[in-house]
């Protein structure tokens, strides 16, 4: 394992303004990559590791879509969760809010709004998305498009036991610091892969969710 942090070129954290340079930066444009598997898409895990991705002959293609609720506070925060210890996949481990986009999903974001209500109680009354990320592919076989949210600091959760163990908030800034971007690397099926990782106290937030923070810092601040 690491601790290298990945070098960039940034323009100054203001949280102030957060919300005003996502709403510049982002829109509502759904890629053809999310549904067309031959479609470019740069953002995801094989960038890497594309030597990996290569010998394990990934082409994901079951479609999903996340939430990345940013509330709105004096020092803005983000809201990740911590997935049940039960379940059969990615078992405790911190991810964002969502899940499968459903035949019932009229958009990738109405999915995420959905999983997000479905999984942690977080309502839509309290949410402004802003726009999507970059599609993201994983290892795993997901296609997953990210929706960032504005949510107001008044919310109230209700977690489903059966998904989550735990939700919190990590301060905005620290995500966005690229000093804070780590590049690990952990054994996984027989193969060494890197990875980015955001360790912040007991939370060790990494893999997709770190990759789609990452993305998010690349479109506003690198």
């Amino acid at each position: 394992m690491t601790g290298d942090s990945a070098p960039a070129e940034t323009v100054a954290f203001d949280g102030t303004r957060f919300f005003d340079r996502a709403r510049a930066a982002l829109n509502f444009e759904v890629p053809a990559a999310l549904a067309d598997v031959n479609a470019p898409s740069v953002r995801g895990d094989h960038e890497n590791d594309p030597a990996v991705w290569e010998l394990v002959g990934s082409l994901p293609s079951r479609q999903a879509a996340v939430l990345v609720p940013v509330v709105a506070r004096e020092e803005p925060t983000v809201l990740l969760t911590l997935r049940s210890s039960r379940l059969p996949n990615h078992a405790g481990q911190v991810a964002f809010p969502g899940g499968k986009i459903e035949e019932s999903d009229h958009s990738p974001l109405a999915a995420a709004l959905r999983e997000a209500e479905e999984e942690i109680g977080l309502t839509p009354n309290h949410v402004e998305p802003l726009g999507y990320l970059d599609l993201y592919l994983t290892v795993s076989g997901y296609r997953i498009l990210p929706a960032v949210a504005r949510v107001e600091p008044g919310y109230a959760l209700n977690l489903n036991p059966g998904e989550v163990d735990d939700a919190f908030e990590v301060p905005l800034e620290f995500l966005m610091r690229p000093e804070n971007h780590q590049r690990h690397s952990r054994e996984w099926r027989g193969l060494m892969r890197s990875y980015y990782a955001m360790p912040f106290g007991e939370r060790y937030i990494w893999g997709v969710t770190a990759g789609i923070l990452r993305n998010l810092f690349e479109r506003l601040y690198a």
